[in-house]
């Protein structure tokens, strides 16, 4: 027997901050899957898979504790085309996806927020582990909000290059003195953006991540930014998102959106040929499961 989930990736975070000195984000999930599958395995190891997932493998060893399953033996397959390293929720795909497979091929049903849980045990986590859109605390791996389900919108994913440790970021000694900072702009990008779920608004999506990328400048500076917003909204984007810990930035396009080429070969010519792009839309977050 096999179960096979997918899990999306992300393009960074819509808003991320600290209110009330408490850390969150709102997810922005993205269909470019991770895919894993899990299987009972012969093997006499108790968990059978890559030893590039350390992550998963780890948050697998959890689960069967908790799930009493230390006697059995399961096997994992990884397929993934979210770029690793890139504020993309690669790691917390591969970690969730691997949960919600073992633990529906043991039968076991596990809450979002358990496995939420023990994802923050491993790393700040993403909170494209729940349905929908999200507030999240990445750091506690707490749901703090459910904003429903988004408005289409078209992304264009923009990779600089580079890779960023979420780990070591996060530990960073002057992270609460700059969100601090940026406090009175975050809340309004949060309520900019949690308006326009409520309303099916993209344009106040597009606003509110807009302000976000920017106030993040002070935080993790991209030096492309301030040109990607220029460029983007003359073209008729809705706004700008960036990863917020991670190196991506992502243009909110309306679900019409067809000039991609022009798009990317301005930004191209402004900004560099070194650029990487990745055309992709916002879907919910939460994992899609396939029994065989």
């Amino acid at each position: 027997m096999y179960v096979t989930v997918k899990m999306p990736g992300s393009c960074g975070e819509l808003v991320q901050g600290q209110i009330d000195g408490v850390n969150f984000h709102i997810t922005c999930p993205v269909n470019i899957f991770s895919q894993v599958t899990a299987y009972f395995s012969t093997s006499t190891r108790k968990i059978t898979c890559s030893p590039k997932k350390k992550k998963a493998l780890r948050a697998t060893e959890k689960i069967l504790a908790y799930l009493n399953g230390k006697g059995t033996s399961i096997g994992l397959r990884f397929f993934s085309r979210i770029p690793v390293g890139k504020g993309m929720a690669s790691s917390t795909a591969d970690i969730a996806g691997s949960c919600f497979a073992v633990a529906n091929l043991l039968g076991k049903n596990l809450t979002f927020s358990k496995i939420a849980s023990i994802a923050s045990e491993i790393e700040p986590t993403d909170g494209i582990i729940h349905k929908g859109i999200v507030c999240f605390d990445h750091i506690r791996g707490k749901l703090i909000e459910n904003l429903g389900y988004p408005p289409p919108m078209k992304v264009l994913v923009i990779d600089p290059g580079g890779k960023i440790d979420t780990l070591v970021f996060n530990k960073r000694k002057d992270l609460r003195i700059l969100h601090r900072v940026n406090r009175k702009i975050i809340e309004e990008a949060y309520f900019l953006v949690k308006e326009g779920m409520k309303k099916k608004d993209p344009e106040l999506i597009g606003a509110g991540a807009t302000i976000s990328s920017v106030c993040n400048q002070i935080i993790l500076y991209k030096p492309e930014l301030t040109r990607i917003i220029s460029l983007s909204k003359k073209l008729g984007a809705l706004g700008v998102n960036v990863a917020h810990s991670g190196s991506v930035i992502g243009i909110l396009l309306p679900s019409d959106f067809s000039r991609f080429n022009q798009l990317e070969q301005r930004i191209k010519k402004e900004c560099g040929s070194h650029l990487k792009f990745y055309r992709t839309a916002i879907t919910g977050g939460g994992p899609r499961i396939e029994d065989e």
